[in-house]
């Protein structure tokens, strides 16, 4: 099955798509070129099929086969403990922001499983691992920016000390969405966080980049930046 697949893959490849993704993806150099609804209908056939021999036995040679295994794991109709399961198999495979966030964005069942896909998740935050906290983060902005988790979520995000790009860039993007959709507790928060002065400067201007925000919230947000030390 899978030198079926990874022979699919190669026929799908778009050449044109490949130098656009490439560029936005810049540590990647294993990139075949093609489109995500493509792998997304491919993602949706096996999800059907031996799912668990697929995930067993699949290579990770290119981007897209490391994709489309995340893609697949979204789709399972199978016990929320076989799922994360696989799904702890496959954070380690992650090595760019791509693959992490198409992955988190399909892991739709966590609406379902709360408490449980949480458990799951506080592990990643003790990881020293770039992929692993932004893995865990992502989840967050995707699944828990409500009344009930913010606290939990923001104080997660406070304790995440790491110096890669691709996590503060994630909390950055995390704490957006809390302002946007909570206000009140993440300003609060923003008052009196431990986060670095890139972290928190490019929170804020996530913030005052969202169409959602009013003139004055975003003076006050502006009035808010800290002088980072050169």
């Amino acid at each position: 099955m899978n030198n079926s697949i990874k022979e699919q893959l190669i026929q799908m490849a778009d050449q044109d798509y490949k130098k656009f993704a490439s560029a936005l993806i810049p540590n990647i150099d294993n990139m075949l070129g093609v489109r995500l609804p493509k792998l997304r209908k491919l993602a949706q056939q096996l999800a059907k099929q031996d799912w668990r021999s697929y995930l067993a036995k699949a290579d990770n040679e290119y981007f897209e086969e490391v994709m489309l295994q995340g893609m697949v794991i979204g789709y399972l109709k199978a016990d929320i403990e076989e799922v994360l399961e696989a799904a702890a198999d496959f954070v380690p495979k992650i090595n760019n922001w791509s693959v992490c966030d198409s992955f988190c964005a399909g892991l739709k069942m966590t609406k379902a499983n709360k408490e449980h896909v949480w458990e799951f998740l506080l592990p990643y935050f003790a990881s020293d691992q770039e992929y692993d906290l932004r893995f865990g983060i992502v989840m967050l902005l995707n699944y828990y920016i409500e009344a009930d988790y913010i606290e939990r979520v923001l104080r997660l995000i406070d304790e995440v000390d790491h110096k890669g790009y691709y996590v503060k860039m994630a909390a950055a993007w995390a704490l957006s969405i809390c302002y946007i959709k909570l206000p009140e507790p993440t300003m609060h928060y923003l008052q009196s966080s431990k986060l670095d002065d890139f972290t928190y400067n490019k929170a804020l201007q996530k913030i005052i980049e969202s169409l959602q925000i009013d003139k004055e919230t975003k003076q006050l947000i502006r009035s808010m930046k800290r002088k980072q030390s050169s």
